[in-house]
């Protein structure tokens, strides 16, 4: 309740500066005075939107007034020591850091907290005292981490913390019901005038075609970021592939278009040889595997001409009969071990093979002087 007088009282007294006088300075009684104090009663009857305007009025200026510092709670460290020293234990509990005044005749003392495996937190204890008392009363003590402290990881809903790819094969989602990415679909039903019943079999076939055996299609966002993804995705048009491919998926023989508003950006890479085969692909997308592209092959190199400008002189020699047949007594002789021929002919053939490469020396001159006056 005092706080209350208090503030009606600072609001009192700011109204007054504002006027500029008091109503004893202007000189009227206190009985003229009455009726303009009812005055505002009978403001706020006949307009309720004024009165929320002045009952705001003194809050704003409440806020605005600027807090004045209290020496009794800003000095108050040993009382803020033994308050927190009560729920820590005392070795625990550093130097003072800081105090701060959060209100009129509030303030707050910051510790620093030693504890191992705190860094950065620091113990806080709120203070306050009543108007016109000297005793300060502590309001409450906690540990709160600081800006470098190192704390726990902001905790994440299950759903939220899936991200796509971490689904296996048994693991099974749960049904989103407030899907944004879908919409409500059409659904034939039976009915008086169909002249068929719930349980009636119904051919769904040309209704899936156009979206209707289902309960729910992709509704415009959920198409907007499916294109998104596969535009920003290596199958883009920004992509590694895309980039250094001589040609686009759009002129390729192995693209199956897409159905819907999405074919005018979109397909669906049927080359086995391709790294997106089975997947989406943007038509301005390509890669090596493109069916009407080739390798740049280098031409075979063309080996010089060979031309053998060579020119030598051979002697023709005629072979006589009589050497033909002394050959061949020679070769039979050789057959027979221990006779004299056989000696013989083996001295002779060194002597015959050292003759003809010493004419083949002296003949090499005569060659290397022809060849060069040619």
């Amino acid at each position: 309740m005092s706080h209350l007088f208090d503030a009606w009282l600072e609001d009192m007294r700011a109204s007054r500066s504002r006027t500029g006088a008091s109503p004893a300075d202007s000189g009227e009684p206190a009985a003229a005075a009455a009726p303009e104090a009812g005055e505002p009663e009978a403001a706020a009857a006949a307009d309720p939107q004024s009165a929320e305007t002045a009952a705001e009025a003194p809050r704003t200026s409440r806020r605005s007034a600027k807090i004045a510092d209290d020496a009794l709670l800003l000095a108050a460290v040993d009382i803020a020591r033994e308050a927190i020293a009560e729920a820590a234990e005392a070795e625990h509990i550093g130097g003072h850091l800081s105090a701060v005044m959060e209100g009129q005749r509030l303030a707050t003392h910051a510790f620093a907290c030693t504890m191992p495996g705190y860094r950065g937190w620091h113990w806080v204890a709120v203070l306050a005292r009543a108007p016109r008392s000297k005793k300060v009363t502590v309001c409450e003590t906690a540990l709160l981490p600081g800006e470098d402290a190192l704390v726990a990881p902001r905790w994440v809903p299950w759903s939220e913390r899936l991200q796509p790819g971490d689904m296996s094969a048994r693991d099974v989602l749960p049904k989103v019901l407030d899907d944004p990415n879908l919409e409500q679909s059409f659904e034939q039903v039976g009915g008086e005038d169909t002249g068929l019943g719930p349980d009636d079999e119904i051919d769904q076939i040309p209704n899936f075609e156009w979206g209707l055996g289902r309960r729910r299609v992709l509704s415009r966002e959920g198409i907007a970021n499916a294109a998104t993804r596969w535009e920003n995705s290596d199958a883009g048009p920004e992509g590694d592939f895309a980039r250094r491919a001589s040609a686009h998926c759009s002129t390729c023989g192995y693209l199956m278009p897409m159905a819907g508003s999405l074919r005018t950006q979109f397909g669906v890479c049927a080359n086995e040889w391709s790294p997106f085969d089975g997947r989406v692909v943007a038509l301005d997308n390509g890669c090596g595997a493109h069916s009407e592209t080739d390798e740049r092959r280098k031409p075979e190199p063309i080996p010089d001409p060979v031309i053998d400008d060579l020119d030598e002189d051979f002697d023709m020699v005629a072979t006589t009969s009589d050497d033909d047949s002394g050959s061949i007594e020679q070769s039979d002789s050789s057959e027979q071990p221990g006779t004299s021929e056989t000696s013989g002919a083996d001295t002779a053939q060194p002597a015959t093979a050292s003759g003809a490469a010493e004419a083949n020396t002296a003949a090499e001159p005569e060659r290397e002087e022809a060849h060069a006056s040619r």
